[in-house]
């Protein structure tokens, strides 16, 4: 059948690896519930710079559907540029679905436009619940989706030591989570992204 499909010139699109990021939904209901890890409300999207006129054109489209987007669901956004020439858009929500919505949206926006080649990642802040064991020593967990892989992998970094980051516990998150989201197995991949503005 695939060789008449190829025959006849008909392909069958490839599920687009964007989806993936729905599945973090699913997975901070089993953070919230078995870690007492909450959503802190803020999320982003990284991608890198071209300079030509059709990407700033789709940087002023980004900035119109956003901020159309936050009359329907209240989002924030802020544009940041980082130390390594991304950039950013930043998303605060106290509604953890909208920030997913938003982030797919922009992807999906980038793809479409002949940018997808620049996605790097989107980023998900989640926060321990206070008094929780390990919220004085690791406050924060991210959650980052890389899009060449179309995986998450979880980051941890050591709160107030520098450049260290829990690598145990990154391991039990990957492995709670396994079966909600597509975490990806190579753990040399889980690239840490220090001073994220998110």
């Amino acid at each position: 059948m695939k060789f008449l499909d190829a025959l006849l010139g008909r392909v069958k699109p490839a599920p687009s690896k964007t989806d993936a990021l729905f599945s973090i939904s699913t997975a901070q209901v089993t953070l919230a519930t078995k870690l007492d890890i909450l959503p802190a409300g803020k999320a982003g999207i990284c991608f890198k710079i071209v300079q030509s006129t059709s990407f700033e054109r789709l940087k002023s489209d980004l900035e119109e559907l956003l901020e159309l987007g936050k009359k329907e669901t209240s989002t924030e956004f802020r544009m940041v540029k980082d130390a390594f020439g991304y950039l950013w858009i930043v998303l605060s929500d106290a509604e953890f679905e909208d920030l997913v919505t938003t982030l797919h949206l922009v992807s999906e926006t980038l793809i479409e436009n002949g940018f997808g080649g620049l996605l790097l990642s989107s980023v998900f802040r989640f926060e321990r619940a206070a008094g929780t064991a390990r919220a004085a020593g690791e406050a924060v967990v991210y959650f980052i989706y890389n899009y060449k892989k179309g995986r998450f992998y979880p980051f941890v970094p050591l709160k107030g030591k520098g450049r260290a980051r829990d690598e145990q516990y990154e391991m039990k998150l990957g492995s709670l989570l396994e079966r909600e989201l597509p975490v990806e197995k190579e753990v040399e991949n889980w690239y840490p992204m220090w001073g994220v503005p998110v």
